[in-house]
C-alpha cells in the first residue's frame, strides 16, 4: 500500500471549503447575499481576517462576488472552476514580514552608511512621485525594502525580503490589494516609509526595527478596513445560515 503524506490546510482555505460546501448545498440561490465577515467569525469561531482570506479565495475561484459597501453575494458557479494553489494568505505573510524585516531593519540601523541613506532617499522621491497605487508604485516599494536588507551585505537575507515581497503578486494578494490599495493609502505608506528611513539614519535599531514592524502592521490594518457590508442590516435568516454553515465544521 503506498501512503502519502497528509498535509494540513491552512485555516481560511479550511474556512473556504466549508463555505464552498454550504453554497453547493444549493442553501443560498444564485445572487443572494452572504452573512457578514462578522456573523461567520462569530459562527466559526475564528478570526475576521481569515474569514477575509477565505472569502478571497472565494472570489478568486468565481464563486462569490465581494462588493464594497453591500456585501459578498452568492454566483454561478464556473463552468471551468479555477485550480487555486494552496499558498499563504496576506495576513500570514505580512505577520512574517513583519518579524523577519523587522530584525533586518535593527541590524541595518547599525551598519547603515550615507551612501545607503541616499539610495533609501533616491527610492523615496521615486516613490512619491509614482503613480498610486500601480505596478510602479509597487516595484519602487519592493525595491525600497530590498535596499534596506541589501546594508547587511549578505545575498542570502537580500533574496529572502525579495522573494517574500514577491508574494504579494498571489492571485489572493493582489484581489485583497484591489479593494483596499487607494491613492491616500499609498500616501499612508509613503509616510511610514520616510519614518523607517530617519529611523535608519538615527542609527536606532529599537526605533528602525519599531518603525518597519509599524509600517507593515498598519498595512494589516487596511486590508482589514470593513468591506462595507452593514453588519446591522440583516434579517432575522441569516444567523441561521450561518448556523448551518458553522454546522460544516
Amino acid at each position: 500500500m503506498v501512503l502519502e503524506a497528509i498535509e494540513p490546510r491552512r485555516l481560511y482555505r479550511q474556512v473556504a471549503d466549508q463555505i464552498r460546501n454550504y453554497l453547493d448545498s444549493g442553501a443560498l440561490p444564485v445572487g443572494a447575499r452572504l452573512p457578514t465577515e462578522r456573523e461567520l467569525a462569530e459562527q466559526l469561531s475564528v478570526s475576521r481576517p481569515t474569514i477575509r482570506e477565505a472569502l478571497i479565495a472565494l472570489e478568486v475561484e468565481g464563486r462569490v462576488r465581494i462588493r464594497v459597501g453591500s456585501g459578498i453575494y452568492v454566483c454561478e458557479p464556473p463552468p471551468f472552476p479555477q485550480a487555486v494553489a494552496e499558498e499563504e494568505g496576506p495576513f500570514e505573510l505580512l505577520s512574517a514580514r513583519s518579524f523577519i524585516e523587522g530584525a533586518i531593519a535593527a541590524e541595518a540601523a547599525v551598519r547603515i552608511t550615507p551612501d545607503h541613506i541616499a539610495t533609501l532617499d533616491a527610492i523615496l522621491e521615486r516613490m512619491a512621485a509614482a503613480i498610486h497605487p500601480g505596478d510602479e508604485a509597487v516595484a519602487i516599494d519592493r525595491e525600497f525594502h530590498v535596499a534596506i536588507a541589501s546594508v547587511l551585505g549578505n545575498a542570502v537575507i537580500e533574496r529572502t525580503v525579495r522573494e517574500l515581497f514577491d508574494k504579494r503578486m498571489s492571485p489572493y494578494f493582489g484581489r485583497l490589494a484591489a479593494y483596499f490599495e487607494t491613492a491616500e493609502s499609498w500616501k499612508e505608506a509613503l509616510v511610514e516609509h520616510r519614518a523607517i528611513r530617519n529611523a535608519l539614519a538615527a542609527r536606532d535599531p529599537i526605533l528602525a526595527r519599531d518603525a518597519l514592524r509599524r509600517h507593515l502592521q498598519l498595512s494589516q490594518e487596511r486590508f482589514s478596513r470593513s468591506f462595507g457590508d452593514h453588519d446591522h442590516d440583516f434579517d432575522d435568516r441569516l444567523p441561521h445560515e450561518t448556523r448551518k454553515i458553522a454546522g460544516r465544521r
